[in-house]
């Protein structure tokens, strides 16, 4: 024991203390189609979030560490930028990669600081292109490619080799966290580059990516009129749809908190709230309003068909359902038209009215999906590598629907059986709203339940989350049943 002991304390010396080359030495290293445009010797100080929007962050103190920037050019009209940073001393051994949001190039840096802190080495990249709009692939259409999958694996691998080059070892274990784009990117990872992470946690995963944008685009029309551009449904009429929501499924203790604690269970019946004598007021909805809202809790289906193209938004996440109505840069136009226009269609000056939801799907799928969805239930490679998968989403989310996580994780546990608890669980958060907000809790502890179970066999069966600084334990769902009764432990 004593000498198991000494070799430990050796070991964490020299992946603590030591370093086989200088951050400066790291700009030379030749790596396949790689470039390291600066690596920066960062004193130990305060730093600051690059602002993008919104309040600015408090400073985090970071340690001292080497900073690299460098650029991928793996094929023609493709440049993917990332960063490494690499902590001098307390090291912990492990490498975290941080997921984008949306369609954004910024990197999240907030992400990047705290994990290096917290004695990660830490990675993230601009997923190929500049700018938060689908225009980016204007002219450059191996950036879909960069964002869909390659950005973020080219990322990973050239990582590792410099970590590798500056510790003179490879890390013991690596990690990505991601939510909304950074949750598709999670999954993409585990399907398509499954030696690339040994543990992955994938919030709220927009993954389902072509047919998350077809639900997008069918909210908008569902919410207007044969020939007119203004919404039926305005944002102030919502918390009507979300007080009946309550007041039709939630229990006492649910519209106390005041948020459903299984909106999976709950339909909202709109006849309900309908106008008597067709005269509208605060209280109820006009005969436009609620076939409008009948129609948006249906969800998007093929009119000749009647298959659900991508399933409904919750009930109790209607507030937050006019995010994604239409483009905030252009209210008459709907959200992530461009991506239609240069990412399905290839036509910029494709119109919105003239989409079919039939024909149009099948272009758009044909187009894309092969590129950009990750939907792939066989994460068998994944699995046989000893690879966790932990999913989690909020039940309030009205951007990424939580049915389409639930179809499919049980999707993945319809192909590999009883065998997925062993390399992937799903957690729902009841009250939360995409990848955050909302009353209830909403703020994941999902890094350390995943290391317990990635290095110790530890499976987690709970998912620690926080709320007003009281800790709440989330179930993990079965698709036979919960572990727990509902879908949080109210009796930890």
């Amino acid at each position: 024991m004593m000498h198991r002991a000494i070799l430990f304390v050796l070991w964490l010396f020299v992946a603590t203390s030591a370093q086989a080359a200088t951050c400066e030495d790291l700009v030379r290293l030749r790596l396949d189609n790689v470039t390291v445009l600066s690596a920066e010797a960062v004193p130990a100080g305060d730093f600051h979030t690059p602002l993008h929007f919104g309040p600015r962050p408090p400073a985090v103190a970071l340690p001292d560490h080497c900073r690299l920037r460098a650029v991928a050019t793996p094929v023609a009209g493709s440049r993917i930028g990332f960063e490494v940073w690499l902590p001098v001393k307390g090291w912990n051994g492990r490498l975290k990669m941080f997921g984008n949001g949306g369609y954004s190039s910024a990197l999240p840096y907030a992400q990047l600081a705290g994990g290096l802190k917290d004695g990660y080495a830490v990675t993230a990249t601009d997923t190929g292109h500049q700018g938060d709009d689908p225009d980016f692939a204007v002219g450059l259409p191996q950036t879909i490619v960069d964002w869909g999958h390659r950005a973020v694996h080219l990322t990973a691998v050239n990582a590792k080799a410099l970590l590798r080059t500056y510790y003179g070892r490879p890390a013991n274990h690596s990690y990505f966290e991601g939510c909304s784009t950074g949750g598709h990117q999670a999954l993409m990872s585990a399907q398509r580059y499954p030696e690339d992470f040994d543990g992955i946690i994938a919030g709220a995963p927009g993954n389902n990516r072509t047919r998350l944008n077809i639900g997008f685009l069918w909210q908008f029309v569902a919410n207007r009129q044969q020939g007119s551009l203004e919404p039926v449904l305005t944002a102030a009429r919502l918390p009507l749809l979300k007080e009946a929501a309550l007041a039709q499924c939630g229990t006492v203790e649910d519209r106390a908190r005041g948020y459903l604690e299984n909106p999976f269970m709950c339909k909202v019946d709109v006849e309900r709230l309908r106008c008597r004598g067709g005269t509208s007021n605060s209280d109820c909805l006009s005969e436009a309003e609620a076939s409008a809202a009948a129609r948006m809790y249906a969800g998007a289906s093929n009119p000749r068909t009647g298959v659900q193209l991508y399933p409904p938004w919750l009930a109790g996440s209607e507030t937050g359902w006019s995010q994604y109505w239409a483009d905030p840069r252009n209210p008459s136009q709907p959200m992530r038209g461009n991506f239609f226009r240069f990412w399905a269609f290839n036509d910029p000056v494709w119109d919105w009215h003239t989409f079919d939801f039939d024909r149009d799907v099948i272009r758009a799928d044909r187009a894309l999906a092969g590129v950009i969805d990750a939907t792939n239930p066989d994460l068998s490679r994944f699995a046989g590598r000893g690879g966790k998968l932990i999913l989690y989403h909020g039940l309030a989310d009205p951007v990424v629907s939580p049915w389409d996580t639930r179809r499919y994780y049980e999707a993945v546990r319809q192909r590999s059986g009883t065998a997925t608890t062993h390399f992937a669980r799903l957690f729902f958060a009841p009250g939360m709203g995409h990848c955050g907000g909302g009353p209830g809790p909403n703020v994941m502890g999902a890094q350390s339940v995943l290391e317990r179970w990635t290095e110790q066999g530890v499976s987690p069966d709970f998912l620690p989350a926080l709320k007003d600084g009281k800790v709440h334990r989330l179930c993990h769902y079965s698709v036979e049943k919960s572990v727990c009764s509902g879908l949080i432990d109210h009796n930890q």
